[in-house]
């Protein structure tokens, strides 16, 4: 999850063919009605229930008010979403989720599925995507570190923060990147302040103090050209959801009859 463009979606392709490499059995879930394309084809798609472009022509509803149609027309049909996942639940799933913010911070949709997930046997971990582009502009960096606290809040499940892109970064910036993944909050009020003016100063410290008294915001990075970062990131979602000490040990399937049984 994320705001639209952070790379949730070549997170997903990402970890699917990480995690294929890895013969972990993974599928991808689509949960964007108004999805075009994927590298992977998903396994569970929403949009084989409903489509955004189908609720936007037949009501009349805007890209926004159809999305939250969309979820809440999701939300009356859930014996659907249970049948779909029923045959995967020993599986690993990969949400692919849409980039309407108000969907992780404001509207309890995204928590209500992850409650069901976990009533369906699920165990589940939220991934928030922020891109590294945000730390060159201090203010919408402090914007992205206040969503990810509001969407933390919110869905009330494990959660970690990614911050992806960062193969697009020059290197004079990812040398003084450690300051971003772990906020220092008064010291970035600073350069905030610098971009905004001092009419805004009073009000950026007021952030600064609310995300340092919080503290509940770290980014890890993601290098999607670099497997061990890919592998970094995926240890860390494991250890969320403790993957695999629930596990059977899988024995290979013996596939040869005993001719004596004949």
């Amino acid at each position: 999850m994320g705001p639209a463009g952070s790379g949730k979606s070549t997170y997903c392709q990402t970890l699917m063919q990480h995690c294929e490499a890895a013969k972990r059995r993974v599928h991808l879930v689509n949960l964007d009605p108004a999805a075009e394309r994927f590298e992977y084809p998903p396994t569970v798609d929403i949009r084989d229930l409903i489509t955004l472009e189908d609720v936007m022509e037949e009501l009349g509803y805007g890209p926004n008010g159809g999305l939250i149609y969309c979820f809440e027309f999701l939300m009356e049909n859930l014996d659907w979403l249970e049948e779909q996942l029923g045959d995967y639940e020993d599986d690993y799933l990969i949400f692919d989720c849409p980039g309407q913010i108000e969907l992780y911070t404001h509207i309890p949709i995204m928590r209500q599925i992850a409650q069901l997930l976990q009533q369906w046997n699920f165990q589940v971990v939220g991934v928030y995507c922020l891109e590294s582009q945000f730390v060159e502009d201090t203010s919408k960096y402090f914007a992205g570190v206040m969503s990810a606290t509001s969407a933390m809040s919110m869905l009330e499940i494990p959660h970690i923060n990614v911050m992806t892109k960062m193969d697009l970064l020059s290197e004079d910036i990812k040398e003084n990147m450690d300051r971003y993944f772990d906020p220092d909050p008064l010291l970035l009020a600073d350069d905030a302040t610098k971009s905004t003016g001092e009419r805004f100063k009073d009000l950026n410290l007021a952030i600064a103090h609310l995300i340092d008294e919080f503290s509940m915001v770290s980014f890890l990075p993601l290098n999607i050209k670099d497997e061990d970062s890919v592998a970094y990131i995926l240890s860390h979602a494991d250890n969320a959801i403790q993957w695999g000490e629930d596990q059977e040990p899988k024995e290979p399937n013996d596939e040869a009859e005993d001719p004596s049984d004949e």
